[in-house]
Protein backbone atom coordinates (compact mmCIF):
# COMPACT_ATOMS: atom_id res chain seq x y z
CA UNK A 1 0.00 0.00 0.00
CA UNK A 2 1.35 3.77 -1.10
CA UNK A 3 0.96 5.71 1.58
CA UNK A 4 4.01 8.00 1.88
CA UNK A 5 4.39 11.12 3.28
CA UNK A 6 2.12 13.53 1.77
CA UNK A 7 2.29 17.47 1.69
CA UNK A 8 0.29 20.22 -0.16
CA UNK A 9 -1.33 21.41 -3.78
CA UNK A 10 -2.59 22.83 -7.71
CA UNK A 11 -6.36 22.18 -10.51
CA UNK A 12 -8.92 19.82 -11.86
CA UNK A 13 -9.36 18.57 -15.27
CA UNK A 14 -10.70 15.67 -17.31
CA UNK A 15 -8.64 13.40 -19.01
CA UNK A 16 -10.07 11.38 -22.05
CA UNK A 17 -9.82 7.66 -20.62
CA UNK A 18 -7.07 6.44 -23.12
CA UNK A 19 -5.05 9.10 -21.56
CA UNK A 20 -6.12 7.10 -18.06
CA UNK A 21 -5.81 3.57 -19.63
CA UNK A 22 -2.59 4.72 -21.25
CA UNK A 23 -1.08 6.19 -17.25
CA UNK A 24 -2.57 3.98 -14.51
CA UNK A 25 -3.86 0.89 -15.57
CA UNK A 26 -7.45 -0.29 -14.58
CA UNK A 27 -9.03 -3.43 -12.80
CA UNK A 28 -12.51 -4.22 -14.75
CA UNK A 29 -14.92 -5.60 -12.02
CA UNK A 30 -14.12 -9.34 -11.18
CA UNK A 31 -10.78 -8.98 -13.16
CA UNK A 32 -7.24 -9.62 -12.06
CA UNK A 33 -4.96 -6.68 -11.03
CA UNK A 34 -1.64 -7.20 -12.55
CA UNK A 35 0.11 -5.66 -10.09
CA UNK A 36 -1.39 -6.36 -6.93
CA UNK A 37 -2.72 -9.87 -8.02
CA UNK A 38 -6.13 -9.45 -6.56
CA UNK A 39 -9.30 -9.99 -7.73
CA UNK A 40 -11.27 -6.57 -8.14
CA UNK A 41 -14.79 -5.95 -7.82
CA UNK A 42 -16.88 -2.82 -7.31
CA UNK A 43 -15.22 -1.40 -4.12
CA UNK A 44 -17.84 -0.92 -0.87
CA UNK A 45 -17.30 0.66 2.07
CA UNK A 46 -18.72 0.30 5.59
CA UNK A 47 -19.10 3.42 7.47
CA UNK A 48 -17.87 1.89 10.98
CA UNK A 49 -19.73 1.08 13.69
CA UNK A 50 -22.49 2.75 11.71
CA UNK A 51 -22.78 -0.68 9.26
CA UNK A 52 -23.83 1.26 6.91
CA UNK A 53 -22.36 0.20 3.68
CA UNK A 54 -22.10 1.91 0.29
CA UNK A 55 -20.11 1.93 -2.85
CA UNK A 56 -16.33 4.15 -2.60
CA UNK A 57 -17.93 6.62 -4.65
CA UNK A 58 -20.20 9.57 -2.75
CA UNK A 59 -21.97 12.02 -4.42
CA UNK A 60 -20.99 15.39 -2.74
CA UNK A 61 -23.94 18.03 -3.40
CA UNK A 62 -22.77 21.27 -2.96
CA UNK A 63 -21.74 21.98 -6.55
CA UNK A 64 -25.65 21.32 -7.27
CA UNK A 65 -26.36 24.31 -6.13
CA UNK A 66 -25.30 26.12 -8.88
CA UNK A 67 -27.05 24.54 -11.66
CA UNK A 68 -31.10 24.84 -12.67
CA UNK A 69 -33.34 22.65 -10.64
CA UNK A 70 -33.85 20.23 -13.95
CA UNK A 71 -30.25 20.10 -14.28
CA UNK A 72 -29.43 18.81 -10.85
CA UNK A 73 -32.66 16.18 -10.49
CA UNK A 74 -31.04 14.66 -13.50
CA UNK A 75 -27.65 14.65 -12.29
CA UNK A 76 -28.96 13.29 -8.77
CA UNK A 77 -31.26 10.89 -10.34
CA UNK A 78 -28.44 9.81 -13.02
CA UNK A 79 -25.89 8.88 -10.05
CA UNK A 80 -28.89 6.93 -8.18
CA UNK A 81 -29.77 4.57 -11.52
CA UNK A 82 -26.08 4.30 -11.91
CA UNK A 83 -25.50 2.45 -8.07
CA UNK A 84 -24.34 5.79 -6.53
CA UNK A 85 -26.00 5.68 -2.59
CA UNK A 86 -24.50 7.35 -0.57
CA UNK A 87 -25.52 11.70 -1.19
CA UNK A 88 -23.87 14.39 1.12
CA UNK A 89 -25.33 18.34 1.43
CA UNK A 90 -25.69 20.55 3.95
CA UNK A 91 -28.15 23.39 4.94
CA UNK A 92 -25.50 26.19 4.15
CA UNK A 93 -25.71 24.94 0.50
CA UNK A 94 -28.15 27.11 -0.48
CA UNK A 95 -30.89 24.86 -2.51
CA UNK A 96 -29.00 21.80 -2.28
CA UNK A 97 -31.16 19.65 -0.21
CA UNK A 98 -34.23 20.47 -2.04
CA UNK A 99 -32.53 19.34 -5.36
CA UNK A 100 -32.01 16.18 -3.14
CA UNK A 101 -35.29 15.94 -2.01
CA UNK A 102 -36.68 16.24 -5.16
CA UNK A 103 -34.37 14.28 -7.60
CA UNK A 104 -34.45 11.39 -5.39
CA UNK A 105 -37.49 11.36 -2.60
CA UNK A 106 -38.87 8.14 -3.80
CA UNK A 107 -36.09 5.97 -3.13
CA UNK A 108 -34.91 7.30 0.29
CA UNK A 109 -35.24 3.73 1.61
CA UNK A 110 -32.58 2.66 -0.73
CA UNK A 111 -29.65 5.34 -0.33
CA UNK A 112 -27.51 6.65 2.90
CA UNK A 113 -28.26 10.97 2.85
CA UNK A 114 -26.41 13.19 4.93
CA UNK A 115 -26.31 16.28 6.10
CA UNK A 116 -25.31 18.83 8.10
CA UNK A 117 -26.17 22.54 10.73
CA UNK A 118 -23.56 25.13 11.22
CA UNK A 119 -25.65 26.10 14.07
CA UNK A 120 -23.89 27.18 17.34
CA UNK A 121 -27.40 27.55 19.44
CA UNK A 122 -29.92 24.84 20.17
CA UNK A 123 -32.90 26.94 18.70
CA UNK A 124 -30.70 27.14 15.35
CA UNK A 125 -30.25 23.14 15.80
CA UNK A 126 -33.72 22.20 15.82
CA UNK A 127 -34.71 24.98 12.98
CA UNK A 128 -31.96 23.62 10.68
CA UNK A 129 -33.18 20.04 11.32
CA UNK A 130 -36.76 20.62 10.82
CA UNK A 131 -35.85 22.62 7.52
CA UNK A 132 -33.58 19.64 6.52
CA UNK A 133 -36.18 16.87 6.82
CA UNK A 134 -38.94 19.30 5.20
CA UNK A 135 -36.69 20.05 1.99
CA UNK A 136 -35.13 16.72 1.64
CA UNK A 137 -38.78 15.44 2.04
CA UNK A 138 -37.91 12.66 4.86
CA UNK A 139 -38.55 12.18 8.41
CA UNK A 140 -35.18 11.25 8.82
CA UNK A 141 -31.37 11.80 8.06
CA UNK A 142 -29.22 9.04 7.81
CA UNK A 143 -26.25 10.88 9.26
CA UNK A 144 -26.46 14.37 11.05
CA UNK A 145 -23.25 16.13 10.97
CA UNK A 146 -22.38 19.40 12.85
CA UNK A 147 -20.39 21.46 10.35
CA UNK A 148 -16.73 22.68 10.97
CA UNK A 149 -17.09 23.64 14.12
CA UNK A 150 -14.30 25.77 15.62
CA UNK A 151 -14.68 23.29 18.97
CA UNK A 152 -15.88 19.45 18.96
CA UNK A 153 -19.55 19.61 20.77
CA UNK A 154 -19.73 17.01 23.70
CA UNK A 155 -21.77 16.87 26.80
CA UNK A 156 -21.87 19.48 29.48
CA UNK A 157 -19.79 21.94 27.39
CA UNK A 158 -22.19 24.83 27.88
CA UNK A 159 -23.64 25.00 24.41
CA UNK A 160 -26.47 22.40 24.73
CA UNK A 161 -25.22 21.48 20.81
CA UNK A 162 -24.62 17.40 21.42
CA UNK A 163 -27.51 16.86 23.83
CA UNK A 164 -29.83 18.26 21.27
CA UNK A 165 -27.87 16.38 18.93
CA UNK A 166 -28.63 13.24 20.99
CA UNK A 167 -32.26 14.08 21.47
CA UNK A 168 -32.82 14.16 17.80
CA UNK A 169 -31.50 10.68 17.41
CA UNK A 170 -33.46 9.60 20.47
CA UNK A 171 -37.24 11.11 18.58
CA UNK A 172 -35.70 8.79 15.51
CA UNK A 173 -35.12 11.84 13.41
CA UNK A 174 -31.76 11.00 12.86
CA UNK A 175 -29.86 7.45 12.79
CA UNK A 176 -25.99 8.66 13.31
CA UNK A 177 -23.94 11.31 14.74
CA UNK A 178 -21.42 13.21 12.51
CA UNK A 179 -18.94 15.92 12.69
CA UNK A 180 -17.05 17.82 9.63
CA UNK A 181 -13.86 19.23 10.52
CA UNK A 182 -10.66 21.37 8.77
CA UNK A 183 -8.70 21.03 11.84
CA UNK A 184 -7.25 18.44 12.68
CA UNK A 185 -7.02 18.87 16.52
CA UNK A 186 -11.46 18.83 16.50
CA UNK A 187 -11.40 15.91 14.25
CA UNK A 188 -8.88 13.78 16.52
CA UNK A 189 -10.68 14.88 19.82
CA UNK A 190 -13.53 14.11 18.12
CA UNK A 191 -13.06 10.66 17.01
CA UNK A 192 -11.22 10.12 20.44
CA UNK A 193 -14.52 11.03 22.30
CA UNK A 194 -16.52 8.31 21.26
CA UNK A 195 -19.51 10.11 20.98
CA UNK A 196 -19.35 10.22 17.08
CA UNK A 197 -20.41 7.84 14.86
CA UNK A 198 -18.39 9.59 11.37
CA UNK A 199 -15.61 12.32 10.68
CA UNK A 200 -15.88 13.88 7.75
CA UNK A 201 -12.53 15.59 6.46
CA UNK A 202 -10.57 16.60 4.05
CA UNK A 203 -8.06 13.69 2.41
CA UNK A 204 -6.63 13.35 -0.92
CA UNK A 205 -3.12 12.42 -1.44
CA UNK A 206 -1.94 15.83 -1.39
CA UNK A 207 -2.71 14.90 2.50
CA UNK A 208 -0.19 15.13 5.23
CA UNK A 209 1.18 12.77 7.69
CA UNK A 210 -1.49 14.13 10.70
CA UNK A 211 -4.10 13.51 8.15
CA UNK A 212 -3.21 9.81 7.57
CA UNK A 213 -2.76 9.34 11.73
CA UNK A 214 -6.58 10.92 11.49
CA UNK A 215 -7.99 7.78 8.88
CA UNK A 216 -5.99 5.51 10.92
CA UNK A 217 -7.11 6.54 14.20
CA UNK A 218 -10.83 6.06 12.79
CA UNK A 219 -9.96 2.38 11.79
CA UNK A 220 -9.00 1.70 14.72
CA UNK A 221 -12.13 3.32 16.88
CA UNK A 222 -14.34 1.99 14.68
CA UNK A 223 -15.54 5.30 12.81
CA UNK A 224 -16.59 6.06 9.45
CA UNK A 225 -14.48 7.86 7.65
CA UNK A 226 -15.79 10.14 5.41
CA UNK A 227 -13.19 12.05 2.32
CA UNK A 228 -14.05 15.25 1.48
CA UNK A 229 -12.27 17.55 -0.93
CA UNK A 230 -11.02 14.53 -2.45
CA UNK A 231 -9.97 16.13 -5.73
CA UNK A 232 -8.38 18.70 -2.73
CA UNK A 233 -10.79 21.38 -3.75
CA UNK A 234 -9.85 21.64 -7.62
CA UNK A 235 -6.03 21.08 -7.24
CA UNK A 236 -5.74 17.56 -8.50
CA UNK A 237 -6.30 17.39 -11.96
CA UNK A 238 -6.40 13.56 -12.42
CA UNK A 239 -9.14 11.89 -11.02
CA UNK A 240 -8.43 8.63 -11.74
CA UNK A 241 -5.10 9.38 -10.04
CA UNK A 242 -7.29 10.85 -6.86
CA UNK A 243 -9.57 7.61 -7.25
CA UNK A 244 -6.96 4.98 -7.40
CA UNK A 245 -4.75 6.71 -4.45
CA UNK A 246 -7.73 6.80 -1.88
CA UNK A 247 -8.92 3.25 -3.19
CA UNK A 248 -6.12 1.91 -1.22
CA UNK A 249 -7.80 2.90 2.09
CA UNK A 250 -10.56 0.18 3.04
CA UNK A 251 -12.27 2.52 5.52
CA UNK A 252 -12.34 5.77 3.24
CA UNK A 253 -15.43 6.72 1.24
CA UNK A 254 -14.41 9.89 -0.93
CA UNK A 255 -17.49 12.39 -1.59
CA UNK A 256 -17.03 13.78 -5.33
CA UNK A 257 -18.42 17.08 -5.79
CA UNK A 258 -20.22 17.21 -8.47
CA UNK A 259 -21.56 19.89 -11.17
CA UNK A 260 -21.64 18.34 -14.79
CA UNK A 261 -22.94 14.96 -16.36
CA UNK A 262 -19.45 15.06 -17.59
CA UNK A 263 -17.73 14.51 -14.32
CA UNK A 264 -20.57 12.09 -12.80
CA UNK A 265 -19.71 10.16 -15.97
CA UNK A 266 -16.15 9.85 -14.93
CA UNK A 267 -16.85 8.59 -11.45
CA UNK A 268 -19.35 6.10 -12.76
CA UNK A 269 -16.46 4.59 -14.87
CA UNK A 270 -14.50 4.15 -12.30
CA UNK A 271 -17.20 1.54 -10.91
CA UNK A 272 -16.47 -1.13 -13.11
CA UNK A 273 -12.98 0.25 -14.16
CA UNK A 274 -11.56 0.49 -11.01
CA UNK A 275 -7.85 2.46 -11.40
CA UNK A 276 -5.25 0.81 -9.35
CA UNK A 277 -1.88 2.31 -8.31
CA UNK A 278 1.31 1.45 -9.79
CA UNK A 279 5.03 1.80 -9.76
CA UNK A 280 4.26 4.77 -12.21
CA UNK A 281 1.16 6.15 -10.52
CA UNK A 282 3.11 6.53 -6.99
CA UNK A 283 6.09 8.20 -9.16
CA UNK A 284 3.52 10.69 -10.50
CA UNK A 285 2.15 11.62 -7.12
CA UNK A 286 5.48 12.21 -5.58
CA UNK A 287 6.30 14.46 -8.29
CA UNK A 288 2.61 16.53 -7.60
CA UNK A 289 3.22 16.64 -3.99
CA UNK A 290 7.17 18.34 -4.40
CA UNK A 291 5.23 20.20 -7.44
CA UNK A 292 2.57 21.54 -5.31
CA UNK A 293 3.76 21.56 -1.56
CA UNK A 294 2.71 24.73 0.25
CA UNK A 295 0.59 26.12 -2.54
CA UNK A 296 -2.96 24.30 -1.29
CA UNK A 297 -5.52 26.52 1.08
CA UNK A 298 -7.85 23.74 2.67
CA UNK A 299 -10.58 27.06 3.65
CA UNK A 300 -10.13 25.88 6.93
CA UNK A 301 -10.68 29.30 8.25
CA UNK A 302 -7.94 29.38 11.52
CA UNK A 303 -6.19 32.42 9.54
CA UNK A 304 -9.51 34.09 10.28
CA UNK A 305 -10.55 36.91 12.08
CA UNK A 306 -7.71 38.81 9.42
CA UNK A 307 -6.98 42.67 10.77
CA UNK A 308 -7.06 43.55 7.29
CA UNK A 309 -10.73 42.03 6.65
CA UNK A 310 -9.36 40.14 4.15
CA UNK A 311 -11.61 37.19 3.68
CA UNK A 312 -8.04 34.47 3.22
CA UNK A 313 -10.43 31.60 2.71
CA UNK A 314 -12.07 33.16 -0.45
CA UNK A 315 -9.00 35.09 -1.89
CA UNK A 316 -6.27 32.35 -1.39
CA UNK A 317 -8.18 30.05 -3.32
CA UNK A 318 -9.31 32.61 -6.17
CA UNK A 319 -7.35 31.40 -8.88
CA UNK A 320 -9.26 27.79 -8.52
CA UNK A 321 -12.51 29.74 -7.78
CA UNK A 322 -12.02 31.56 -11.34
CA UNK A 323 -11.51 28.15 -13.11
CA UNK A 324 -14.06 25.98 -11.30
CA UNK A 325 -16.71 27.44 -10.38
CA UNK A 326 -18.94 29.64 -12.71
CA UNK A 327 -17.13 33.20 -12.13
CA UNK A 328 -19.32 35.88 -12.81
CA UNK A 329 -19.83 36.72 -8.46
CA UNK A 330 -16.00 36.47 -8.36
CA UNK A 331 -15.57 39.34 -11.03
CA UNK A 332 -18.25 41.32 -9.52
CA UNK A 333 -17.47 45.17 -8.10
CA UNK A 334 -17.75 43.18 -4.72
CA UNK A 335 -15.80 40.61 -5.62
CA UNK A 336 -12.58 42.80 -6.77
CA UNK A 337 -13.36 44.94 -3.57
CA UNK A 338 -12.53 42.15 -1.99
CA UNK A 339 -9.52 41.06 -3.77
CA UNK A 340 -8.36 44.54 -3.45
CA UNK A 341 -8.26 44.13 0.07
CA UNK A 342 -5.17 42.13 -0.07
CA UNK A 343 -3.32 45.22 -0.81
CA UNK A 344 -4.50 46.15 2.96
CA UNK A 345 -2.42 43.61 4.03
CA UNK A 346 0.00 44.43 7.31
CA UNK A 347 1.94 41.79 7.42
CA UNK A 348 1.14 40.97 10.98
CA UNK A 349 1.62 36.82 10.47
CA UNK A 350 -1.71 36.09 12.04
CA UNK A 351 -2.65 33.76 10.01
CA UNK A 352 0.51 32.18 8.98
CA UNK A 353 0.92 31.20 12.79
CA UNK A 354 -2.34 29.86 13.08
CA UNK A 355 -2.40 27.94 9.28
CA UNK A 356 -2.58 24.10 10.74
CA UNK A 357 -0.71 23.47 7.13
CA UNK A 358 2.29 26.11 7.80
CA UNK A 359 1.30 28.09 4.32
CA UNK A 360 2.72 30.74 3.63
CA UNK A 361 -0.66 32.80 3.47
CA UNK A 362 0.33 36.59 2.46
CA UNK A 363 2.74 35.18 -0.51
CA UNK A 364 -0.69 32.88 -1.56
CA UNK A 365 -3.06 35.52 -1.38
CA UNK A 366 -0.48 37.83 -3.46
CA UNK A 367 -0.12 35.27 -6.02
CA UNK A 368 -3.92 35.17 -5.97
CA UNK A 369 -4.26 38.59 -6.68
CA UNK A 370 -2.01 38.75 -9.14
CA UNK A 371 -3.85 35.55 -11.32
CA UNK A 372 -7.05 37.60 -10.67
CA UNK A 373 -6.09 40.58 -12.22
CA UNK A 374 -5.40 38.62 -15.58
CA UNK A 375 -8.89 38.08 -15.73
CA UNK A 376 -10.43 41.28 -15.40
Amino acid sequence: MFWGKLEGSPGIGLRSKEYAHNRIGFCKKGSLCGRKGMVRKMNYVTLGRTGLQVNKNGFGALPVQRVSMDEAKKLLRKAYENGIRFFDTARAYSDSEEKIGEALQDVWDRIVITTKTMSTTVDGFWKDLETSLTLLKTDYIDIYQFHNPSFCPVPEDGSGLYEAMAEAKKQGKIRFIGITNHRAPVAKEAVQSGLYDTLQFPFSYLAGKPDLELVRLCRNRNVGFIAMKALSGGLIRRSDAAYAYLNQFDNVLPIWGIQRESELDEFLYYQDNIPCMTEELEGFIRQEREDLSGDFCRGCGYCLPCPARIDIPTCARMSLLLRRAPSERFLSQDGQEKMKRIEDCVHCNHCVSHCPYQLNTPELLQKNLEDYRTFL
